[in-house]
């Protein structure tokens, strides 16, 4: 494989229906104000992840989640993952799948939340070595907070 371009940064940008309620939903995501804010965008800045994102307004433009499958947070292990779930309830993020760890494909510590448009954010974590160890023989996943399974 060649080298690609050097970068110091990613940074991606998606149209959003409401601005003000994105701003509020990816401040509380990504632990800051944005940087910039004016009547049609808000950039959010992270230096400590290289991250430059930004919402922008949708103009009318028909919002689709056929081509972005999802954002990504990376945490640092399963604790954190719990942990964001409860402080997502708190803040009253829209839980699509609730915290749990699964082993098909990837195997990972995963949350599953919608931003206010719909779209995708699976907060994650990697299994250490000792927990893929741990591995059930049916690699059903197994829920992290009790009461968050679906009925049987």
């Amino acid at each position: 494989m060649p080298d690609g371009p050097p970068s110091d940064e990613f940074h991606a940008s998606i149209r959003v229906a409401d601005l003000a309620t994105s701003v509020r939903f990816y401040a509380w995501l990504l632990g800051t104000w944005p940087k910039d804010w004016t009547h049609r965008y808000a950039t959010f800045i992270r230096p400590d992840l290289n991250l430059n994102f930004v919402v922008v307004v949708s103009d009318g433009k028909e919002l689709h989640h056929d081509t972005l499958y999802h954002l990504g947070v990376g945490m640092s292990d399963r604790e954190a993952v719990v942990d964001a779930y409860h402080r997502a309830v708190s803040f009253g993020a829209h839980v699509e799948k609730p915290p749990r760890t699964t082993w098909k494909g990837t195997p990972l510590h995963e949350l599953w939340l919608k931003d206010p448009d719909g779209t995708l954010i699976e907060i994650y974590a990697r299994l250490t070595e000792a927990q893929l160890a741990e591995k059930p023989a049916d690699e059903m996943p197994i829920f992290l907070v009790p009461g968050t399974e679906p009925p049987a």
